[in-house]
């Protein structure tokens, strides 16, 4: 089987804005959009119908059952289209005995379910944590769907959302996930990005390869609109910036949640910014390092493939501060005989050549981030 998620997987799920309002025009119309608007370009690949794509109860043959009036099609005639996309075709289920809308769920049916999505062409399966018995094993559980997954004959992503029961990011990566959910779900205001970011500053150990620590989908550019939004302009565009590249520094899985038909054109380019997209998909993925938290203002470095590392300065404070940075902390004293050569990411600036330090300010709900590179010195010859 093919390493399915050598890098944390971007993609568009329906949850964060349509919720229970779906069917195969909208989801068909997104995967136009991602194509015609420059999202697959950037690496968004994975579309993905989440909860209420079913009819209430299963056939006589235990069968899950697309809901007609939703997909009258059928869900292989969906994925069929999305693949003529050139991207995935991502679907949902529950490890409980029905999901979180009430639908029929696959405890007891894992193996079933897998076969059945595997023969509609799915690339993807979120798999939630809802109605889940309380004589059942949650750590089983998710091992027995990756078992059917990896059994049913197609490669399917396992995109495991248990919220963080049982400390998943102790034990996801080794029952066989590729990206897993450890937060409840997000709502589209800064209260709700900044807590799920603070929940998740000592659980990114399991990062690597193969599988990621996902912070839930983003809520960039949904504007209050949609079934976690507020129905006011929730977040200004720094807190929309903040909230995307702290999950491209973090390398959590990029699956938009705004309507991308309407979206504005720079929540577009922010949703597709080039540097921090290449910084979520460095090819070492390795996990942030927290360097110091305190203030409310989090200092963070991640090393990167070709010798580089990035900083990341995060102001979770309502007020906007001074951010000094001392590169020893960073692992570079001043006597380390090497300068760092910094490029601002987010917007590609040049900053130039620093030694020691870095002192810049940080607006309110505003982030900074750099990627660095090391230029050795010259080294003055002793005087004879």
């Amino acid at each position: 089987m093919a390493l399915l998620a050598q890098t944390p997987p971007m993609g568009f799920n329906t949850w964060n804005t349509f919720g229970p309002n779906i069917d195969e025009k909208m989801v068909m119309e997104m995967a136009d959009v991602i194509v015609e608007k420059g999202y697959k370009d950037a690496g968004y690949k994975y579309v993905v119908i989440d909860d209420c794509w079913s009819l209430r109860e299963r056939d006589e043959d235990g069968e899950l059952v697309p809901d007609p009036a939703k997909f009258p099609h059928g869900m292989k005639y969906v994925g069929d289209y999305i693949h003529s996309k050139g991207l995935k075709f991502g679907m949902y289920s529950c490890a409980g005995i029905r999901t979180c809308a009430g639908f029929p769920s696959s405890f007891d049916h894992e193996f079933q379910d897998a076969r059945t999505f595997a023969s509609w062409g799915v690339d993807f399966l979120k798999y939630d944590f809802c109605y889940f018995p309380s004589f059942a094993n949650c750590q089983h559980r998710y091992l027995q769907m990756a078992q059917a997954l990896r059994a049913s004959g197609r490669d399917i992503l396992f995109s495991a959302c248990n919220w963080g029961a049982q400390e998943p990011w102790n034990w996801m990566r080794s029952v066989g996930a590729h990206m897993y959910r450890s937060t409840g779900d997000i709502f589209d205001n800064f209260n709700s990005t900044a807590g799920i970011a603070k929940s998740q500053m000592d659980k990114f150990n399991a990062n690597a390869p193969g599988c990621f620590n996902d912070m839930d989908m983003l809520t960039v550019g949904m504007n209050g609109i949609g079934n976690v939004g507020s129905g006011t302009e929730a977040n200004s565009y720094n807190e929309y910036e903040f909230e995307f590249a702290y999950w491209c520094f973090c390398a959590s899985p990029l699956m938009m949640g705004a309507d991308l038909r309407k979206v504005d054109d720079k929540y577009r380019e922010l949703l597709q910014n080039p540097g921090l997209i290449a910084l979520n998909q460095d090819k070492e993925a390795r996990p942030p390092y927290l360097v110091r938290n305190e203030n409310g203002w989090t200092l963070w470095v991640r090393h990167l493939a070709d010798g580089e590392f990035a900083i990341g300065v995060f102001n979770f404070a309502d007020g906007d501060r001074w951010a000094e940075v001392t590169f020893a902390e960073l692992g570079v004293p001043v006597n380390s005989g090497v300068k760092l050569d910094i490029t601002d990411v987010i917007t590609g600036e040049k900053v130039g050549l620093k030694k020691d330090d870095m002192f810049f300010p940080v607006r309110a709900h505003s982030c900074k981030i750099f990627r660095a590179k090391f230029v050795p010195e010259k080294r003055r010859r002793a005087a004879k």
